[in-house]
């Protein structure tokens, strides 16, 4: 049976043997690589996520399929903010912040626009799904 990360390990080697595309699931997708550094554990993690753009910055979700918990990603991010980011065949630094209350409803909304599944993943928790933004160093 594969894991959840043997699949996430799949879709990151997949994603760099093609210069970011990917193919099954998330064929024809906005996908990025994001390395974070561990919240507990101080190491590299990387984790691939669909994405929007919001003007020159990128849109994470941490929507976790609508778990009751919060991705570790994003506990990583509110612990190290600054990461690393992959899209396409381009990798750069970037400082990561957590959207306040109104942007976070209007990039959520707009997020969701994009990919109908993140309705389904509000409906599904009762948590306040976090939304990231990605800018450039």
């Amino acid at each position: 049976m594969t894991q959840p990360n043997d699949f996430n390990q799949q879709l990151i080697a997949e994603f760099r043997a093609n210069h970011g595309e990917t193919f099954g699931p998330f064929k024809g997708r906005r996908l990025l690589l994001l390395t974070s550094i561990g919240a507990r554990s101080g190491k590299p993690r990387t984790t691939p996520l669909v994405y929007s753009v919001d003007g020159d910055r990128l849109v994470i979700v941490a929507s976790k399929g609508g778990a009751p918990t919060h991705p570790a990603w994003y506990h990583n991010l509110v612990a190290h903010p600054q990461a690393t980011v992959e899209v396409g065949d381009e990798k750069f630094e970037a400082r990561t912040m957590v959207a306040g209350p109104a942007e976070r409803e209007r990039l959520y909304a707009q997020h969701a626009s994009d990919m109908p599944a993140f309705d389904d993943y509000k409906r599904k928790t009762s948590r306040v799904i976090p939304v990231v933004i990605i800018e450039r160093i």
